[in-house]
């Protein structure tokens, strides 16, 4: 199930998006990016809609998920 953002305060979305970043250990080559770069960054994809806040009924997890994947999912669970 995706979760609006609206339906998240400010304080809750940024906890989700630091937990994410600091889970998925987030690569980014040679150039050294700050925590807070990678944030904004993931915060940014969640706005544009290119990135998905998803809430997962079977593990009780949210996680965020790439928008083309997760409609891929969808699709073969169909």
């Amino acid at each position: 199930m995706i979760i609006p953002l609206e339906q998240l305060t400010t304080e809750t979305l940024s906890a989700i998006i630091e937990n994410f970043v600091l889970r998925e250990g987030t690569e980014y080559g040679s150039e050294d990016v700050s925590l807070n770069d990678k944030i904004a960054q993931v915060h940014q994809q969640l706005k544009q809609g290119t990135a998905l806040l998803v809430y997962s009924e079977l593990h009780e997890t949210v996680n965020i998920l790439p928008a083309d994947q997760f409609i891929e999912d969808a699709e073969e669970t169909s």
